[in-house]
């Protein structure tokens, strides 16, 4: 993947400054389950021929209920996303394609590293610091006003007031910022994320933003996957709180605090350069899913 090999030679190892040590809790069993409909939400993201009729394979299946409202992208200039409403789940979904390698246009936004402000007109009121990845901004503006209409015709439609936005690697860097653009342009509304093998997005102010305005943040990664240690800390990139560190399958560490370095079961301690990575594991298994085309 032309993004990761790029991103090798890039600085990963400045340290942010100490914070206090709070340890990692394992998630139960059910808790784990609980994941599942949001890791095939976003496993049907990489499946945009079938998305409009939702027959992508056991994807679709798993949510079998869900109504999709709108989708597009052409997974090069934009990524593929969808939107629909999961009555089961009483939730509105946002869902956007991840880094596929058959796309190299896609896979190049990942390595454009410089750090810019965001667009005011899409995040009102945000501080002048913030600052995230000039490409997956660019290309979360490319979608934001058509996720935004249809969102908020499902918001009048569905009688639901809860947003759910999901998305494994640059599928979960555009979740992150899509998080931040709904709430603050629906702030009556409940905006939650579930993302898988996120990349950094922003720097540390950005980071302590999205923690301040989406309602709920998980970012789930798995064993040795090393998409989540880029753009290293060295580069002035942060993620936020909400991680969930797969250690083995079976066993789910909650991580508090933003990039926790203290606990061994954690990603950064686990993953503490990219040598020490795998590619595989980015792909998962998400509790027995892979997130990849080839599932479609």
């Amino acid at each position: 993947m032309l993004s990761l090999i790029t991103l090798i030679t890039l600085p990963l190892f400045v340290n942010a400054a100490p914070r206090p040590v709070r340890r990692a809790t394992d998630l139960s069993t059910q808790d784990i389950d609980g994941f599942t409909p949001f890791t095939n939400f976003a496993l049907a993201a990489y499946c945009p021929d079938n998305i409009g009729t939702w027959e992508c394979g056991t994807s679709c299946e798993a949510n079998s209920d869900f109504e999709v409202s709108a989708n597009g992208g052409d997974g090069a200039d934009i990524q593929y996303y969808y939107i629909g409403y999961s009555p089961s789940l009483q939730t509105i979904i946002v869902a956007h394609q991840g880094t596929d390698p058959k796309e190299l246009e896609a896979d190049l936004t990942d390595i454009d590293i410089p750090q810019d402000v965001v667009d005011e007109t899409l995040f009102p009121g945000l501080d002048d610091d913030v600052l995230v990845h000039e490409g997956f901004r660019d290309a979360q503006a490319q979608t934001a006003g058509a996720v935004l209409d249809s969102v908020k015709s499902l918001l009048a439609s569905s009688g639901s007031n809860v947003i759910t936005v999901v998305g494994h690697s640059l599928g979960g860097a555009l979740a992150e910022l899509d998080s931040v653009f709904l709430k603050l342009n629906l702030p009556d509304a409940t905006v939650n994320v579930v993302t898988y093998g996120k990349p950094r997005v922003g720097n540390e102010a950005w980071a302590e933003a999205v923690d301040a305005t989406v309602d709920s943040f998980k970012r789930v990664d798995n064993m040795h996957d090393m998409v989540p240690i880029l753009p290293g800390r060295g580069l002035n990139f942060a993620h936020p709180e909400g991680e969930i560190h797969i250690v083995d399958e079976g066993v789910w560490a909650v991580c508090p605090g933003i990039d926790n370095a203290d606990d061994d079961d954690c990603t950064i301690k686990t993953v503490p350069n990219i040598f020490d990575g795998s590619i595989a594991d980015h792909r998962g298994p998400y509790n027995g899913i892979y997130l990849t085309s080839k599932n479609c």
